[in-house]
């Protein structure tokens, strides 16, 4: 870990290291998982929010239900991405792009 700077504050980088391990290692690949997973589902309740949308107003577009968008929003974790692609073209009209680092 660096040498912390006079203030004592230590940078989010370093508190992840400290907590989880170096990236690669499986608990710090675990949490990074989780943390996509949960970017993901804030991005789909604020797309959502955008349109003036309820999670049952959303469902109904694309063909699933308000729980099921509720679970996406609150843990995206085990979606599908046809059911993803879907939500997002016919419930938000918009249209998915992914990328692998």
């Amino acid at each position: 870990m660096k040498k912390q700077p006079a203030n004592h504050l230590t940078s989010f980088a370093d508190h992840l290291t400290a907590q989880y391990g170096e990236h690669g290692t499986p608990a710090r690949e675990e949490f990074e998982e989780g943390f996509e997973a949960f970017k993901l589902g804030a991005m789909l309740q604020e797309l959502r929010k955008e349109k003036g949308l309820t999670q049952a107003q959303l469902a109904e577009k694309c063909g699933t239900t308000k729980t099921y968008i509720s679970r996406i929003e609150n843990d995206a974790s085990d979606i599908r991405l046809s059911t993803l692609m879907r939500i997002i073209r016919e419930g938000l009209g918009g249209h998915l792009k992914l990328s692998v680092e």
